[in-house]
């Protein structure tokens, strides 16, 4: 059976030739997908009961299944979707106030089934992985909150569940479904891929020439501490980090995110904010200060972050502190964990 949701365009106007039927037919079954939200064939109503029957036999459209959903003080909503295996992920829907007028829609969304990449600060990854998500099942996150909540979803970022270049390809081919403008037509500078520092992946997301926005989880310029606390720098230390970074900067002329997230007593420190700043050094980069989100490990919120921020700034290096969203019902970053509450 073909999966709808799993298909770029070029491979949907193949499908309808392979069924013989005008390649047309593919950008409207796009626009009730897509468009009009619709998730069933039954709803189509310019499709005859001849086609319908045709695309039942040959075809289906992906679908989660919502098994709750938690909706924090400041508006962010966090949804747990069952996949057809039985496997749990979660999904968070982030409002942002732009403008007077404005609501920016993010929605953060998962790429695997837990996480093997074992970050001692992170929740998801301290709850083993399972498997990686299929391109469907990463696009149907969008699709189902978008008909759920009856609203757009105008900003992606790959920050859910999972390390996003331990499942690549599935990652690249639903990023051009996102984009695609014919389907979910998000812009592609509005669209976020997060790692914890997979080097080969950066060199080779910087020769995609995709144009998103890539966030780097740093959380520490020290080699021993960021061992301690995120095992993958142990094989791609800070030095090789720096390296690919650089690549990925001058391949593509894009900032680069670095995402810091503050501890306490562990990575606050002056010698802390000295490495940082000359990791920094060099690079054309924002650091995005992440006031650390509590969770079993024990870790505590750092008082200074807005040091951090000005001392960055002093040395022209872009900085800004994120605002924290949704740790009330543990959608904050680092809190996923893809369980039943």
């Amino acid at each position: 059976m073909n999966d709808i949701l799993g298909m770029t365009v070029e491979e949907l106007e193949a499908f309808f030739k392979e069924i013989e039927e005008p390649r047309y037919r593919a950008e409207q079954l796009a626009q009730w997908i897509y468009g009009k939200r619709m998730r069933s064939f039954d709803e189509m109503t310019n499709f005859s009961k001849k086609l319908k029957q045709k695309l039942k036999e040959h075809s289906y459209i992906y679908t989660l299944k919502l098994r709750t959903s938690q909706l924090s003080k400041d508006g962010t909503k966090k949804f747990l979707f069952a996949l057809e295996d039985g496997e749990l992920i979660e999904t968070v829907l982030i409002k942002h106030q732009k403008e007077a007028d404005e609501i920016r829609n993010t929605l953060c969304i998962s790429t695997q089934v837990g996480c093997q990449m074992a970050c001692s600060f992170c929740a998801t990854g301290q709850s083993g992985f399972e498997r990686n998500l299929t391109v469907s099942e990463i696009v149907a996150q969008i699709t189902h909150v978008q008909r759920i909540e009856k609203l757009k979803i105008n900003n992606i970022v790959f920050m859910g569940m999972g390390e996003p270049f331990l499942n690549y390809d599935n990652v690249i081919k639903a990023v051009k479904i996102i984009n695609e403008k014919k389907f979910l037509n998000i812009g592609i500078r509005r669209i976020t891929i997060s790692t914890c520092g997979l080097v080969p992946e950066i060199k080779k997301l910087a020769d995609e020439q995709l144009d998103v926005v890539l966030a780097v989880s740093l959380h520490s310029a020290d080699n021993e501490k960021r061992s301690a606390i995120m095992p993958i720098n142990k094989k791609y230390p800070l030095e090789k980090l720096k390296e690919a970074i650089a690549y990925y900067i001058e391949k593509t002329n894009r900032r680069i995110s670095l995402e810091y997230a503050m501890i306490k007593g562990f990575n606050d420190r002056p010698e802390d904010l000295r490495k940082l700043l000359s990791f920094c050094g060099g690079l054309m980069v924002h650091v995005n200060i992440i006031p650390i989100n509590e969770t079993e490990q024990g870790f505590k919120k750092s008082e200074k972050a807005a040091h951090f921020a000005a001392s960055l700034k002093k040395k022209n290096i872009e900085a800004s502190i994120r605002q924290e969203k949704g740790s009330d019902i543990d959608a904050a970053c680092g809190q996923l964990k893809g369980k039943g509450r």
